[in-house]
Formats: structure tokens, sequence, C-alpha cells
């Protein structure tokens, strides 16, 4: 799949500052594609220098392949929502769609203002002043005037921050709604919206990259470096005796209920099926009984907090 989002080195300082260093990362066209980072992690940096409005200190960048420039020869490729969005509060939806499309040329004109209203889920707001819609239809605002240059690639920064579930809901399913025919390149700090809509994700710490894959890719990947064990009968020695298995990293007794004792054991990269082997050979030499022996189970904040964490000790 081509790339609709290339950054190549891409460095940005601030004085002293390095809010970015050597980010590299590829964006698929059609993807939904989150960008994950603590406060302060760059996320925000990066997308300015895509959108434009500040300049990389190093490296390069494009959009659907147009080069990356504060003049904007590449604006026509991409829509952009900034965080917490604001309109004329006089305006109507429809006149602020109206308003954003004049500014485009009328070759990047493919959708009007009725079609962007009704993609977005505004049809019946339409004419009421921009100033009485909650925050979760001026996302959808937002998101609707960034399509109105017919736009094949959304720049959103936190584009469901600060929303009640339901605007939140109204804005992820907008983002499932345009996959495959929009590329949407979102930072955000809320991992549950990530792990429901995104196909990829990249985790930015510090201004740099600690791992870009396709979102169930890296779960896995997560899940794989850890075991769920659980014995019947084990001992004092029996957590030793774990630890020496070929491919254990580190074993941690989490739990002890009755005569189950619950492990959770870390493994070297592609030592699961091995370690999970090496469980049922000790069981049986030991005359234990193997209630669980399974990859551990782990959603993407889990994944995210371990992937931070390894970075920053390593």
């Amino acid at each position: 799949m081509t790339a609709a989002i290339e950054l190549h080195g891409l460095t940005k300082r601030y004085g002293r500052v390095e809010a970015l260093t050597d980010l590299s990362l590829e964006v698929p066209t059609g993807s939904v594609f989150g960008f994950l980072g603590p406060n302060g992690a760059g996320k925000t940096t990066a997308l300015k220098i895509l959108a434009g409005l500040t300049r990389a200190s190093s490296g390069s960048a494009a959009i659907n392949g147009v080069p990356v420039t504060v003049q904007g020869g590449h604006r026509g490729e991409f829509g952009y929502l900034a965080q917490d969005p604001r309109f004329y509060a006089w305006m109507s939806g429809r006149e602020t769609l109206e308003y954003v499309a004049g500014l485009h040329p009328s070759r990047r004109r493919a959708r009007s203002a009725e079609d962007l209203l009704a993609l977005v889920g505004l049809s019946e707001a339409a004419d009421r002043r921009t100033g009485t819609y909650s925050g979760g239809m001026r996302q959808r605002l937002g998101i609707a005037q960034a399509l109105a240059g017919d736009a094949r690639v959304l720049l959103l920064d936190e584009p469901a921050a600060a929303l009640d579930p339901i605007g939140r809901r109204d804005v992820l399913e907008l983002m499932e709604r345009l996959r495959g025919e929009t590329t949407i390149f979102y930072s955000t700090h809320i991992l549950d919206d990530v792990q429901r809509v995104s196909d990829g994700v990249a985790i930015l710490d510090r201004g740099r990259l600690v791992v870009s894959a396709p979102t169930a890719e890296l779960l896995r990947r997560v899940a794989g470096a850890s075991l769920s064990v659980i014995l019947i009968g084990a001992t004092q020695s029996t957590g030793t005796a774990l630890a020496a298995l070929p491919g254990v990293v580190d074993v941690a007794e989490t739990a002890r209920t009755g005569s189950e004792s619950h492990y959770r054991l870390a493994v070297s990269d592609g030592a699961t099926a091995a370690v999970q082997a090496g469980v049922m050979r000790l069981a049986a030499s030991s005359g234990l009984v193997v209630a669980s022996n399974q990859p551990e189970g782990i959603d993407l904040e889990a994944a995210f907090l371990r992937i931070v964490e390894q970075e920053r000790a390593a």
C-alpha cells in the first residue's frame, strides 16, 4: 500500500529544546492512523509541520507525494483540524462551510455544503448558529470544514479531546465512515478510541518515535511477550523453576487463590511457544495441574504504558 504521509528524519528545535528528533514515519493511504504519546511528546508539533504552520529544523515531509513547505504548495492535499475548533458564532453551520469552501479553488470543491453536512450528521442543525452547537457538533463541523477542499488526507489534532461520551462516539463513528475514502492521521491521548477505530498506530515519546505498527500487530507483539500461567499445587520453589526455563526473562506471582497460583512470565522475543512447552514439561515432572498457559491478554493502554516504560528504562 502506498503512503499518504511520509516523514523522513524530521527534527524540530525551539532554542535548546528539541521537540522532535529524527522522526521517520509512513502512514498508509486510506488508513485511520493514531498518533500517540504523553503530553509534550511532540505530536502537535509534527502535525503543525505537516500543515505548514511551522518549519522543521531538518528533515522532510510529504503528503500524497507533494513536499510540505511553509509556503503551502501542498495545502490542497489535506484538511486540518486544530484542537478545540472555534467558528464565527453568528454563522450557521451551512454558512460556515460555504465560507470555507470559498477559500478553495473551484476545482477542489467536489463536495457541496449540503453533502458535507449530511456526511457529518449535521443536516438538521445546518441553519442553526454555530454558537449554539455542542462540543461534539463543533468537532464534526470542524471535520466537515477540513473536507471542504475535497482533501484526501485529514490531519486531526485531538479530535475527541474534552468531549462527553456522546460527542466522542459521534466523532469516532464519523472517522470510521471515512475509512478507505480518506486517510486520517490524528493525535490523541484517549487510547480506547485508538483501539476501536485505528488501523495503525505510532507512539512518540520525548520527541522520538518508539514504535509504529498496525494496531492488531502491536497488541499481539506486546501480549506475546508475556504469558499468564495458573498452576494448581505449586510450591515456593515453583516460581524459581519457572524462572529457569529457557526464554523466560522474569517471573512474578500475581495472585494465590486456594490451591491456584497465578504467574506472569515475561519472555524473550520469539520464545512464547517454547516457554509454553517448558511450562507443560515442568508441570508434568512436578505433579502440577496447568489451569492456564496462554499469552497474556492486553489492551492498548497497557501496551502503551509498557512500551514507554521500557523505552525510558533502556
